[in-house]
């Protein structure tokens, strides 16, 4: 799924080209839930119900991330956990020790796995980060701004292992109509 997220062929940072067409993953979970929700609010009461099932089926708060765009979303994560009445870390350290959901940006997902994800806050005007679009100066730069951006979402999205939640306010990211259309 997160595949519909990059182009055909992906380019990095050394501008060696991968051909993506075809990629096989050896995991496949449930289909992912993806919601654009009409407030922070409702997103918040999904996203927790969300949880909330995650745990009742034996999944520790230890083996789930919940993750959005930038430092600025992080209180919309908490309040995610607040309402599911679990503990929050917010530091790797100690992860597989503490009983507690992992919050943080998708930059801190990276190399990580979980039994399942949330990835919360994909608004528009976040996802891609309206700071970033507005300070690129021709197309090519924006072209690959756009394309940082989605990819930071799929490493998000990549991070689950057997859940995966995705959600925002509407519209919602760009991004999503990636993710729902197969």
């Amino acid at each position: 799924m997160a595949d519909r997220l990059l182009p055909d062929n992906v380019r990095d940072v050394d501008g060696e080209e991968d051909q993506r067409k075809g990629t096989v993953s050896v995991l496949n979970g449930v289909e992912p839930i993806i919601v654009v929700a009409p407030t922070i609010e409702e997103e918040a009461m999904t996203a927790s119900r969300f949880l909330i099932n995650l745990l009742e089926q034996g999944i520790s708060p230890n083996e789930v991330g919940i993750f959005c765009r930038s430092n600025d979303q992080i209180a919309r994560a908490s309040k995610i956990a607040e309402l599911a009445d679990v503990r929050t870390i917010s530091s790797l350290t100690g992860r597989n020790a503490e009983e507690a959901v992992l919050i943080g940006t998708m930059h801190l997902a990276k190399g990580l796995e979980f039994r399942a994800v949330l990835i919360v806050a994909c608004d528009e005007g976040v996802l891609p980060l309206a700071a970033r679009i507005n300070d690129v100066a021709d197309e090519f730069e924006l072209d690959e701004v756009v394309a940082t951006e989605r990819q930071l979402l799929y490493v998000a999205a990549t991070r689950a292992r057997d859940h995966l939640f995705v959600s925002a306010v509407k519209p919602g990211s760009e991004f999503l109509e990636d993710l729902v259309q197969g």
